[in-house]
């Protein structure tokens, strides 16, 4: 069966056996234009509702391509529906004009600028690098799924604010709703796999100082990417890597951050990256979606919590010499011991050179 033949048989059926259980209920089926993705979908809206559920129809065909039957295909889409009529959030729809309200809900999403290019023409966003900085107002989330609604340039117009009032409301909102997780592989693998069976692969536990990468996250898992444009983000992913980091972004929902000790180049990380994509990742949740040898981005020194000799001293023009002596001292104020290597604690340094007018 094609998948014409398909759609037209399956939102039949489907329409049918909700009508037999006495469901009340609009059907529609449109163009669903998602980030990174689009797709077919039945929309099913209890009668006097304003929200509705989206079952995407290519989802159900490939199960059927794949073998499974027919009739529980169609049992299951029925059943998907019900489940998300059910428990659809509870939601004034007229709060969507109250921006104080629906601020205190703003979240930020990092994604494909490529992959998103026609998208992005209608909403507020930011560039960054080959990325691009989205919005969304998240009315729950939880584990049995996540009710979202992207902020769009004709939402914020209705609602008579600025796409540089959203992003300051999402700067500070954002790391509150979603704030910030960033665990060792280690850990990560032991999550998911159980912490017996990752202790007798000799996965877990791992030391601080020999974990090799970290993952930075939200607790929901769902488009974790966006801590990339928190504020502290950068200090955040220093500290727990103890110095200086490369950031691989490769899915939307987490990136990757490997400790620069000299362990890895920068060609291991490209072929790390799109081994990722190619075997991890699925085409729609892929964060540099459109090129085939991913950028590694490494931290702007402004932003890096320690510097090396040579960084500190590029930094501040002070010579390298003159640094090692004053890490010496006894009582340096900017010295950050990493076992034998002598680190220099940005903030400290810069409070240093701003309270002595000779060194």
């Amino acid at each position: 069966m094609d998948y014409e033949s398909f759609k037209e048989k399956f939102v039949e059926d489907v329409k049918d056996r909700l009508y037999e259980q006495g469901a009340e209920v609009d059907f529609s089926i449109h163009t669903v234009n998602k980030l990174n993705e689009s797709y077919e979908a039945i929309t099913v809206t209890p009668e006097g509702s304003n929200i509705g559920v989206n079952i995407g129809i290519d989802k159900f065909y490939g199960a059927v391509e794949d073998g499974r039957p027919y009739d529980e295909v169609v049992d299951k889409a029925v059943e998907v529906i019900n489940n998300g009529i059910n428990q659809r959030p509870e939601f004034d729809i007229n709060t969507l004009s109250d921006y104080s309200q629906m601020k205190e809900k703003l979240a930020m999403e990092v994604v494909s600028a490529e992959a998103n290019k026609e998208m992005l023409e209608t909403v507020p966003h930011q560039n960054m690098e080959d990325m691009a900085v989205v919005y969304r107002f998240v009315l729950s989330s939880d584990d049995d799924g996540r009710a979202s609604i992207l902020v769009t340039n004709q939402l914020l117009e209705n609602m008579g604010v600025t796409p540089e009032q959203l992003h300051a409301d999402a700067m500070e909102n954002a790391p509150q709703i979603k704030p910030v997780e960033i665990k060792g592989m280690s850990e990560v693998m032991a999550e998911m796999m159980g912490v017996e069976q990752a202790e007798m692969m000799g996965l877990f536990p791992v030391a601080p100082e020999d974990e090799k990468i970290y993952v930075a996250t939200v607790p929901d898992k769902v488009h974790g990417a966006g801590v990339l444009a928190y504020q502290n983000f950068m200090d955040q992913a220093a500290e727990r890597a103890g110095g200086d980091f490369f950031i691989l972004p490769s899915s939307i929902h987490e990136v990757l951050i490997v400790p620069d000790n000299g362990e890895m180049g920068l060609k291991d990380l490209e072929a790390m990256v799109k081994e990722v994509n190619a075997t991890q990742v699925a085409p729609a949740d892929k964060l540099m979606y459109a090129k085939e040898q991913a950028e590694v981005q490494t931290v702007p020194i402004q932003c890096k919590v320690a510097l090396t000799i040579k960084e500190a001293a590029e930094y501040s023009n002070i010579g390298i010499n003159k640094l090692e002596s004053l890490l010496r001292s006894p009582r340096c104020p900017f010295v950050l011991y990493v076992g034998k290597k002598k680190l220099v604690k940005r903030k400290e340094f810069e409070k240093f050179i701003s309270d002595n007018v000779e060194i």
